[in-house]
């Protein structure tokens, strides 16, 4: 789909010199002579390169189209996370590169939504939160009763996050997947 260089947002992913670009920043510069244009940051999701490229305003770039499917997470092995479609029950397999931190967070049967890319997963979008327990963390220091004083905790997956000082170790709490913050004691 063609879009013009002024409607490029943040996030958006584009096909642009044959390869799939994921735009980072925008900047839209007006100078007092000449035309308007849009100066553009973007990563390559395959190479993993970075790019500044100046449209003007009056250029179209295409937009990719994404097919998102939700697919439930099975289970991992060395280099990959495996999933599984629940209507049709077909499996694939999801490169740990691709997935990348968020990998900690699976959990067998959590529902994930994919998107692909001319039938290739690029990326993978988790609940919003997710239920985790808490290995261990610091003491609390008496004294530190100001509720934006937070303390350090590990999750059992390895992640380590900010958590109140009232949070112990073995609790469960809710994190939010998109920032790694702590949002409740559940």
């Amino acid at each position: 789909m063609k879009i013009n260089a002024n409607e490029i947002r943040v996030g958006m992913l584009l096909e642009y010199k044959d390869d799939l670009w994921q735009v980072l920043k925008t900047q839209h510069v007006k100078p007092g002579k000449g035309g308007a244009f849009a100066q553009i940051e973007m990563k390559s999701v395959n190479k993993n390169t970075k790019l500044n490229e100046r449209f003007r305003s009056s250029e179209t770039v295409e937009k990719a189209t994404l097919e998102e499917t939700k697919f439930n997470f099975l289970y991992e092995d060395e280099n990959y996370y495996v999933f599984i479609n629940p209507k049709s029950f077909e499996q694939i397999e999801i490169k740990k590169i691709i997935v990348g931190d968020k990998g900690k967070l699976l959990r067998e049967n959590l529902e994930v939504s994919i998107s692909f890319f001319n039938e290739d997963p690029i990326s993978i979008e988790l609940p919003n939160q997710v239920n985790c327990k808490i290995k261990s963390t610091d003491v609390a220091l008496k004294g530190q009763t100001v509720s934006s004083s937070y303390k350090p905790a590990i999750l059992e997956n390895g992640l380590s996050i900010q958590v109140p000082p009232f949070i112990e170790a073995g609790d469960e709490v809710i994190v939010d997947t998109r920032n790694l913050e702590y949002i409740k004691k559940i």
